[in-house]
């Protein structure tokens, strides 16, 4: 079940989703331009301070034109997550001065939480939030544990995303409920309606040398002293060090994996990583309008440029 909280006054609000590289950022600037429209940006790198170049942040002259939300909004040591972006788009939607609010990113998770909403966690008090963390670590596998008391939960998220896991047993040995149960018996509470979502098409071919030619593009413009400054300020147990050219840096500063490798690498996990994306809007979004970039902006102008 879910529960509505559309504030009113809604901006119209339409969604451009896609892989990574695929020129999404560009698209919506262009739009944002013509359409005298805002953004709310929905990438997990985007939305730290101080990581411009591994996240391919807007310039700040575009950060200046066009008004952004969802963009340096946390420092590199805060936690990032589906709630963080829910909050953020609250928010957004209450600071929103502009008709058209564009959703624009390659995490279709986050979109899926605006609109589908999440369950409320349950409010665990700190001696019992110190005696699950023990419990916890004391676990020799947190995740196949987790495995063993609700499967569902497992197949939903990767093995080695620890936050999660953690999470999710908390919720366990919280409730007593398998995390799965917990969440289906627990009204979701949605920000938005479903918006029209569109996605850019691209051969595969195409995206693969879009890809090859940022990873080269984001080392020459300084990724790796980018991610030495991240790891002198915070250390190597930040979030961020998790995605894709911080995670393959942190192989490079521990002699790994040598600088050709380490453009390799990234490039190889960003190719997997749009690949997934993609997968994703194919399943989750099946009425979305998918169109080359330029071909795209044309039928957007045509269904919301009405009047401009």
């Amino acid at each position: 079940m879910r529960l509505s909280m559309y504030p009113q006054n809604l901006p119209k609000i339409l969604a451009i989703v896609a892989p990574t590289a695929s020129g999404k950022s560009a698209l919506a600037m262009r739009l944002a331009r013509t359409l005298g429209a805002e953004i709310f940006s929905i990438d997990s790198l985007s939305v730290y301070r101080e990581i411009d170049i591994a996240s391919a942040k807007p310039t700040r002259q575009e950060l200046s034109e066009i008004t952004h939300y969802g963009i340096n909004a946390l420092s590199p040591d805060e936690h990032c997550s589906a709630a963080v972006f829910m909050e953020l788009f609250t928010q957004a939607l209450k600071q929103c001065s502009k008709e058209i609010l564009l959703i624009v990113g390659g995490s279709g998770f986050y979109l899926t939480c605006l609109y589908e909403g999440l369950s409320p966690m349950p409010e665990i008090g700190g001696l019992i939030k110190d005696s699950i963390a023990k419990q916890i670590q004391s676990l020799s596998n947190p995740y196949e544990f987790l495995r063993s008391i609700d499967p569902a939960s497992a197949d939903s998220i990767s093995s080695s995303d620890t936050y999660r896991i953690h999470k999710l047993l908390a919720i366990y040995f919280s409730t007593s409920t398998a995390p799965s149960a917990y969440f289906s018996s627990h009204a979701r509470a949605a920000l938005i309606p479903e918006p029209q979502i569109y996605s850019i098409a691209m051969p595969r071919e195409q995206l693969i040398a879009r890809i090859e030619q940022r990873t080269q593009d984001m080392l020459e413009h300084g990724l790796i002293d980018e991610a030495r400054t991240l790891l002198e300020r915070y250390g190597r147990a930040i979030q961020p060090f998790s995605a894709i050219g911080l995670k393959e840096c942190l192989e490079y500063f521990d002699s790994s994996i040598d600088k050709r490798a380490l453009q390799e690498q990234i490039a190889i996990h960003t190719r997997q990583l749009a690949k997934r994306q993609a997968t994703y809007i194919r399943s989750k979004f099946p009425t979305t309008i998918s169109a080359p970039s330029d071909n795209l902006y044309e039928i957007i102008m045509r269904e919301h440029g009405r009047g401009l």
